[in-house]
């Protein structure tokens, strides 16, 4: 969506996560498969989050309370701590979603279901950054 709209210059996205046991490792193949159904291609690798990232990014997107609280209690600061926020506070299109589900277990309606909620919440993410930033 970012290159979509040519505001790579002005915005940058990165990923990591809270647990550092599949470092390295490219995502869940059912998920590159679904995302790639819808012209993604997933080709990171895993990271854990590290403190400097509190310091790097404007925004802390997480998916659900468990990661909430773990990057609340891994936050440098209150400062720190107040730029992170849950991605379904971003979504328009499905308000009932407090959390974006983990679809490991949920077979291929799991995975589609993840990326309607992440392409809502991106949609609404990004429109909520060119408001702020002007862009």
């Amino acid at each position: 969506m970012i290159e979509q709209r040519g505001l790579s210059a002005e915005i940058e996205v990165d990923s990591a996560g809270t647990y550092g046991g599949h470092r390295g490792d490219l995502p869940d193949p059912r998920m590159r498969s679904a995302a790639s159904r819808r012209g993604y291609s997933l080709t990171h690798r895993a990271r854990q989050i590290r403190e400097e990232d509190f310091e790097r990014f404007d925004r802390i997107i997480v998916m659900d309370d468990m990661n909430y609280e773990t990057l609340h209690r891994l936050a440098p600061s209150r400062a720190a701590a107040q730029r992170i926020y849950r991605m379904t506070d971003f979504c328009r299109h499905h308000p009932d979603w407090s959390y974006v589900p983990d679809p490991y277990y949920e077979g291929h309606e799991g995975f589609e279901l993840v990326l309607n909620l992440l392409e809502d919440a991106c949609e609404g993410l990004l429109a909520d950054l060119q408001a702020e930033k002007g862009i």
